[in-house]
């Protein structure tokens, strides 16, 4: 199979090919390294080498045969290490797959390697110090997001079809704007996170995977979305599969839409057009839009997204067995998220707290009068390397935290309410750069998301736009 070829396929067009026996299994992974190889030496998005062999899996699932990756974010599959982006962190090897890994491997994912990601998953740009910065397809002098960074940057580019992500405040979303792929959030409870934890970020942290087409991402959840036993959070089942939703016509939506941030931070024209564009095109297909928007204050937003600074500085101390790493290998905003684990009180714990309800409470309603919202999904095109620096001298964490969500203020409350979002490549800049627009909806409601996603991708398709630097 030639490279080329292979690039052309998303994951469940591959695995066609496959269940045909058009290609082979071995056909497609050969294919994989030399894209990955070749990927890599553009971008740098991969932490190390390439497994040899790839890890063990179903070759009998859903996705048997199709080439996959996991990110940099912690132990996730028995006997790899993981350093969480930091050259403090010295390589800590998975005793045991987490359930979702476990369900990688019975979807029959075909885990090659393992992409890069930012220290301790803190930033919209993967840049970190120990891997230096992973460069976008579409334009390498600029940033992919993070913290799913080095995964974007593979998808996008057709190393891979789809790849492991998760998100804390956007880390799913913001990659999948600045890299030009569908992204989505699930519902907290959705994707299970243990068994080692009972949740993530203090509920904040949500796992799932970054992809070119709707039909991957409907896919996928599908064979990975289901609750399971002992998870502290647990969604209701869908309807029906959520692969079924994307060949299904929505029925006539009330779609608000909204381009201003709720902290007044600027939002570049052009990414607003886009939302804008999206809004006007959803009343084409028969939606009912009009401007709208949940309200609440964006410094609780920011209050709330301590819960998750506070529980990354915890997992690296106990990952650590309580000691703190070596504050010379750690870059400055780690630093200070360390000190705010070890000096927050319980008193700071409840009011982290109450923050998180008076941002869920209001949207909760808001999707009690409309069933999605559109906005962009970063405020800004991707940004030059070097525009968010995490390793500048004297940050602390509600700074950083403030810094970031001036760049990409849209997509966090969706993590404090816990509530699904998805960012399409539905917009382009004058330039050539992606961008992305976010649909939200309330609680579950991956089914709405992605039957309105599938409309769009065939009113306005994107899988024949292909950055610079494409495999093929």
């Amino acid at each position: 199979m030639e490279v080329h070829e292979y690039a052309s396929h998303d994951a469940t067009g591959l695995r066609e090919l496959i269940t045909t026996g058009q290609v082979t299994p071995a056909e497609v992974e050969d294919a994989a390294r030399r894209a990955l190889a070749a990927a890599h030496a553009d971008l740098n998005a991969l932490t190390g080498p390439l497994y040899e062999p790839a890890l063990a899996h179903d070759p009998d699932g859903p996705f048997g045969g199709v080439p996959f990756l996991i990110k940099d974010s912690g132990p996730v599959a028995r006997g790899t290490a993981f350093r969480l982006g930091s050259r403090a962190i010295r390589g800590v090897v998975a005793s045991a797959d987490t359930e979702l890994m476990a369900r990688f491997r019975a979807a029959g994912l075909v885990t090659l390697g393992q992409t890069t990601a930012p220290e301790f998953g803190l930033n919209f740009a993967t840049e970190p110090v120990l891997h230096g910065p992973t460069r976008n397809p579409w334009a390498p002098d600029r940033g992919v997001g993070g913290s799913s960074g080095g995964a974007a940057a593979l998808v996008a580019a057709g190393a891979v079809p789809l790849a492991h992500a998760n998100d804390g405040a956007g880390s799913i979303r913001v990659p999948a704007a600045a890299c030009g792929l569908v992204g989505l959030k699930p519902t907290r409870g959705r994707v299970p996170v243990g068994p080692a934890v009972g949740e993530l970020g203090l509920g904040q942290v949500h796992e799932f995977a970054l992809t070119r087409t709707v039909r991957d991402t409907a896919r996928l959840l599908d064979a990975v979305g289901a609750p399971h036993h002992g998870e502290k959070y647990q969604t209701p089942p869908p309807v029906r599969p959520f692969g079924h939703e994307t060949g299904l016509r929505p029925d006539r939506l009330r779609v608000a839409i909204c381009v201003a941030p709720w902290s007044g931070a600027p939002v570049d024209p052009e990414v607003a057009d886009a939302a804008t564009t999206a809004g006007e095109l959803l009343e084409w297909l028969g939606h009912t839009v009009e401007p709208a928007r949940p309200e609440f204050a964006a410094d609780d937003v920011v209050e709330a997204l301590m819960l998750g600074v506070v529980a990354a500085g915890h997992a690296v101390l106990r990952g650590g067995r309580g000691r703190r790493p070596d504050p010379s290998l750690l870059e400055a905003v780690s630093r200070a998220v360390l000190r705010e684990a070890e000096t927050a009180t319980a008193a700071d714990m409840l009011a982290f707290l109450d923050a998180q309800h008076r941002v869920t409470q209001p949207i909760g309603r808001f999707f009690s009068r409309y069933d999605v919202l559109v906005t962009p999904t970063l405020g800004q095109l991707p940004a030059p390397h070097g525009t968010l620096r995490y390793d500048d001298p004297g940050q602390d964490a509600r700074g950083w935290l403030h810094r970031i969500l001036e760049y990409g203020p849209f997509t966090a409350p969706f993590n404090v309410s816990g509530t699904p979002a998805i960012s399409l490549p539905l917009g382009q800049s004058r330039t050539g750069l992606p961008i992305g627009v976010q649909l939200a909806a309330g609680h579950a409601r991956e089914d709405l998301l992605l039957r309105l996603a599938a409309q769009l991708e065939t009113a306005a398709p994107w899988r024949d736009r292909s950055p610079s630097l494409f495999v093929d």
